[in-house]
């Protein structure tokens, strides 16, 4: 079955790095592109540069370095903004300016205090003005998820009529379901003129929990982009988690659609970010988090000992995790802790096992997590004979 491509664009050094206390300074920055190149990111959105001195470098310093993706840079609906970020782009291979505006009705009344037609104008008037620098040019219709899709389609027909390569359609502010950002996705590919000439892009925030979710449900109605971030970070409550939307793709192939990611660099890019940013990654995390392949339920760990699938879905080296982990806990069974036992070296009888069980729940009671250095202590405790 042919698989149709769907586009990875990565904020993480742009909307990831707007994480309270996350700031990253350039060398970080082109560390963490050049991993994002190397994995098969399709788009590295690289930053901001009318927004600091800093944020201009790092994009033009990251512009200068990365050679298979395109480097984008986010500018607002504003001649200087364009200007300089053309200037952070000159090096760049495959340069893409971003650029936008609001178009729901809060944020055409209260952020802009102008009309749709304004809009559209400024919109249009961007765009021609950002393509006499690029060729590749991106919109975003900022609040689209709130954004009436009748004039949302409007607003995409003119940015594509300007010249717009891309459409972006956010949910800024993470309030649409999957169904109705999925809809709203199909109405635009039935109502937007020219849309078969362009790249619709779906960027979801995370404020209900519903980004990745509504992302898979845009790819499903005619998205061919997604915009996400490593271990999705982002504004507020963060953005499409990068790791989660690849995996989704990949572990269900009748969807028809896969990405260029390498996902056997995800785990180590997702602690790359970690460590950069300062920013743990939750244990509970989806694929890349500490106790996505881990099991301490006496249950769980009896069925994944027999056959891996029972319990995991996806191979934990395909994300580059080396192994599945067997927790020992009060939970824990005889058959985990014998799997356990002869990993360190024990072989033991059934009638062993149960006497260096019941001494494993004693010491279970007492501690959280039972370590190797505790089996063998549990083993001496047995009084029994075992070749080690």
């Amino acid at each position: 079955m042919d698989h149709q491509k769907v586009q990875i664009f990565d904020t993480t050094l742009r909307d990831g790095e707007q994480v309270p206390g996350c700031r990253l300074n350039t060398s970080q920055k082109v560390i963490i592109a050049q991993r994002l190149d190397e994995m098969g990111v399709d788009i590295i959105e690289a930053g901001f540069p009318i927004s600091s001195p800093g944020d201009f470098e790092s994009v033009k310093a990251i512009a200068k370095i990365i050679n298979n993706a395109s480097v984008c840079a986010l500018t607002r609906a504003v001649k200087e903004d364009i200007e300089v970020a053309a200037k952070a782009l000159k090096y760049a291979k495959k340069p893409r300016i971003h650029t936008g505006i609001g178009t729901s009705d809060s944020h055409i009344k209260y952020k802009f205090n102008a009309t749709q037609s304004e809009i559209i104008e400024r919109a249009a008037e961007a765009i021609f003005f950002a393509k006499t620098f690029v060729d590749d040019i991106e919109f975003y219709a900022e609040d689209a998820g709130r954004t009436d899709n009748e004039f949302l389609a409007k607003v995409c027909s003119e940015a594509v009529k300007a010249g717009a390569t891309v459409l972006n359609i956010p949910d800024t502010t993470g309030y649409c379901l999957p169904d109705e950002y999925g809809a709203k996705i199909k109405y635009l590919k039935e109502n937007v003129i020219g849309i078969d000439n362009v790249i619709l892009s779906c960027h979801c925030h995370n404020d209900l929990g519903l980004a990745t979710a509504n992302s898979i449900a845009g790819v499903i109605n005619g998205v061919r982009q997604i915009e996400c971030t490593i271990n999705g970070i982002g504004e507020r409550a963060g953005n499409t988690s990068l790791e989660e939307v690849v995996m989704i793709l990949r572990q269900h192939p009748n969807l028809g659609f896969d990405t260029n990611i390498n996902s056997r660099l995800l785990y180590d890019t997702s602690r790359l970010v970690s460590e950069s940013m300062g920013m743990i990654v939750q244990p509970n995390k989806a694929i890349v988090g500490a106790n996505a392949f881990a099991h301490s339920s006496g249950i769980h760990q009896d069925g994944m000992i027999k056959n891996r699938s029972t319990y995991e879905i996806i191979d934990p080296n395909e994300v580059g995790v080396t192994e599945s982990a067997i927790v020992l806990t009060a939970r824990s069974g005889r058959a985990a802790l014998a799997y356990r036992a002869k990993k360190i070296g024990y072989e033991l009888t059934k009638l062993q096992l149960d006497i260096v069980y019941l001494e494993f729940l004693k010491l279970a009671d007492k501690k959280k997590i039972v370590l190797d250095n505790d089996v063998h202590q549990i083993v001496k405790w047995s009084n029994i004979e075992i070749l080690a």
